[in-house]
């Protein structure tokens, strides 16, 4: 019964900007920790980021200072933006429960950083 839409992905080059969205529903949005999930070509899935029912907030170091995640709970919705990108950003971001992934993985929005 839980559905997770991300989108806002696409292409830009080193140094741009993109915000992702991840739309929820079937589950009690509120009370779940959410985060973001990236999975580069080639390699394992990670996870970005995630912030708490309380809005508290944690970071890859490999993104701290350059991504900010928050949440709209009367919205279902969690975002993430994402400045200052690298060309190693690039992947396939998802959302899901954090820090344990309790959810059937959904479509994804592809970013890539290119020049």
């Amino acid at each position: 019964q839980v559905q997770l839409v991300e989108s806002g992905g696409g292409l830009v080059q080193p140094g741009g900007s993109l915000r992702l969205s991840c739309a929820v529903s079937g589950i009690a949005f509120s009370i779940d920790t959410m985060g973001w999930y990236r999975q580069p070509p080639g390699k394992e899935r990670e996870l970005v980021a995630y912030i708490t029912i309380t809005s508290g907030t944690n970071y890859a170091n490999s993104v701290k200072g350059r991504f900010t995640i928050s949440r709209d709970n009367a919205k279902n919705t969690v975002y993430l933006q994402m400045n200052s990108l690298k060309p190693e950003d690039t992947a396939v971001y998802y959302c899901n429960t954090a820090p344990n992934a309790f959810h059937s993985w959904a479509q994804g929005t592809q970013v890539t950083v290119s020049s």
